[in-house]
């Protein structure tokens, strides 16, 4: 199989945002705006680029496998962690679905949460067609529980850093409940936000993740760098 050559500026970008890479595993730096599976849109998602890059660099002939475990949101920046055999993905998978993966994000929020650290346990609901989520009183026929914790860590001139831990995986988690508390994530104007980031993003980042490598069964912890606008932070 044949994949698109890459620029130089493009393969040297690419390789300046692998967080972690060996024969199982790579770790990369998501940019808010690109996707990491193939969507309706038909954008080139990042599964497809680093396939490129990989039959690029390594001058490898044939196909190139990159397993996709988990997902960030487009508008989301950060940590996404992908699978170069399909045996280290099936065992990701697992661990996904264990909850044997940890990750934190970091969100800059139009508001200081009060108080300073929480547990937010809310039900939540997913409007397919508004492709958004609300948090509803209990749990009716389509909700499902939404736990995530927090952390105000510090604040800027206009905005508010928080940490979030997210202990379930629902549709728009974070965004939603930190809207709930009067927090609504930077640029994020479908849960409230008075105005859009210039690059069409959400000020929410994948920031890190820590789990057990699935074939060598030792600890993984890495820390993915925020954007470059994230002035101040």
């Amino acid at each position: 199989m044949e994949y698109r050559a890459l620029r130089p500026d493009e393969l040297e970008d690419i390789r300046s945002r692998i967080l972690y890479e060996d024969n199982h595993l790579l770790v990369f730096n998501k940019r808010a705006g690109e996707i990491v599976q193939g969507d309706k849109t038909g954008d080139e998602p990042l599964s497809e680029t680093l396939k490129a890059f990989i039959a690029c660099r390594d001058e490898k002939p044939g196909q190139v496998f990159m397993g996709v475990p988990h997902r960030l949101d487009r508008p989301v920046s950060g940590i996404v962690l992908l699978a170069k055999t399909s045996k280290a993905l099936e065992r990701l998978n697992a661990l996904f679905r264990d909850g044997a993966v940890h990750k934190t994000y970091w969100a800059l929020c139009c508001a200081r949460p009060v108080p300073d650290a929480a547990l937010l346990e809310d039900w939540m609901i997913r409007n397919e067609k508004q492709n958004k989520s609300f948090i509803v009183k209990g749990p009716g026929r389509d909700a499902k529980q939404a736990r995530l914790r927090y952390t105000f860590l510090k604040s800027t001139e206009r905005y508010h850093l928080v940490e979030v831990e997210l202990l379930t995986g629902r549709h728009h988690q974070i965004r939603c409940q930190l809207a709930h508390i009067g927090c609504p994530i930077k640029g994020d104007l479908k849960y409230g936000a008075p105005r859009s980031n210039p690059d069409g993003g959400i000020s929410l980042h994948a920031r890190s993740i820590r789990f057990i490598h699935p074939v060598k069964k030792t600890e993984v912890f890495l820390e993915a760098p925020v954007p470059p606008s994230w002035k101040g932070i």
